[in-house]
């Protein structure tokens, strides 16, 4: 007996991993925002033990703008992130959306909108990785990249090319079909 797994089930499997990871990453990011905001406002005891017990006390005796810099930094890629995965749920549940002709503009603007969001992602962390690597020439101890989540600059940059070059094939693809379209 032989069991045949079709597209649409796959795409279920994946728009319910896609749910799960989406929180993940909405929880990091809040979890960033919140434990930045309660240190930098009520209580900077909170550097000590950050988001997922990272310690930033360091950088907040040293100065609390390069703290409030760090720290905005670290959760700009984090919401990027979680509205990289909103927009993928987003066009997995669109009922509107026909696999047999998926060439049209929202998957072009969804491919797109993916290419952009990688670059974003990251160039912010490239951005926090330089500015964390700046802060340790200037004698603050400060945990590594991977710790505070921000790695990885240069494979989100190789995807956000390869994004853009299939962005590019959709964009062509759209142009293809609405010529067929006008012909028939």
């Amino acid at each position: 007996m032989e069991i045949k797994i079709t597209t649409q089930q796959i795409l279920k499997v994946l728009a319910i991993l896609a749910w799960i990871i989406f929180v993940g990453l909405c929880i990091d990011a809040g979890g960033i925002i919140s434990n930045a905001f309660y240190t930098l406002v009520f209580n900077p005891e909170w550097a000590h033990l950050f988001w997922l017990q990272i310690d930033l006390s360091s950088l907040y005796q040293y100065d609390a703008g390069y703290f409030l810099v760090e720290t905005l930094l670290m959760s700009i890629p984090a919401v990027m992130k979680a509205l990289m995965f909103y927009l993928i749920i987003k066009i997995l549940s669109n009922k509107k959306l026909d696999m047999s002709q998926p060439f049209v503009q929202e998957m072009g603007r969804f491919v797109f909108n993916l290419s952009y969001l990688s670059l974003g992602i990251g160039g912010f962390s490239k951005w926090c990785v330089g500015n964390t690597e700046w802060l340790v020439k200037q004698g603050v101890t400060m945990p590594d990249a991977a710790q505070l989540n921000v790695d990885g600059a240069d494979v989100w940059l190789f995807m956000s090319v390869v994004l853009f070059v299939v962005a590019q094939i959709f964009k062509r693809g759209i142009e293809i079909q609405s010529e067929h379209e006008l012909t028939v």
